[in-house]
Order: C-alpha cells, then sequence, then structure tokens
C-alpha cells in the first residue's frame, strides 16, 4: 500500500469537503461542480488502492462526468460578475 496515495486520498476528500462548505456556507454554488469532480477522484482512487475492478465504460463516464463538472465550475468563476 502506497503511502502516497493514501495521502493523496486524504487530500482530494480534504477538498471534496471544503468544495461543500464553500458551496453551502458561502453560497458559492459553482463548488458543486469541483466538489462533484474530487468525489469522483477519491471514489476512483479508493478503488484503485483497492484492487476493486471497475470496467472501462464505466471509468471513461465517470472522468466525463467529472470533466465536465469542472469545466462548468470553471466557467462560473470566469464569467460571475465583479
Amino acid at each position: 500500500m502506497g503511502y502516497l496515495q493514501l495521502v493523496s486520498i486524504a487530500l482530494e476528500a480534504a477538498i471534496l469537503v471544503l468544495c461543500l462548505l464553500a458551496a453551502y456556507d458561502k453560497q458559492k454554488k459553482f463548488m458543486l461542480g469541483f466538489a462533484l469532480t474530487f468525489a469522483i477522484y477519491v471514489v476512483y482512487d479508493t478503488a484503485k488502492l483497492f484492487s476493486v475492478a471497475l470496467p472501462d465504460v464505466a471509468l471513461e463516464g465517470v472522468f466525463f462526468i467529472a470533466t465536465l463538472s469542472a469545466l462548468w465550475s470553471a466557467w462560473q468563476v470566469y464569467s460571475a460578475k465583479k
């Protein structure tokens, strides 16, 4: 078991929590897309760590969703009124 991978999963989970807090406590709804992205990363990396076999088509689908949610959030940040 790689300790660096465990640290990475813990950091991804921390980012997920911070994104959710920003979305709800700070009323920054665009952070929900980043939260979804990091939730997918946590699930994927945890499955990889514990050797859970996931079908390639499922991985492609969830990573596409993660990319779309990050893109949506980034667009919301960019297009926000000053």
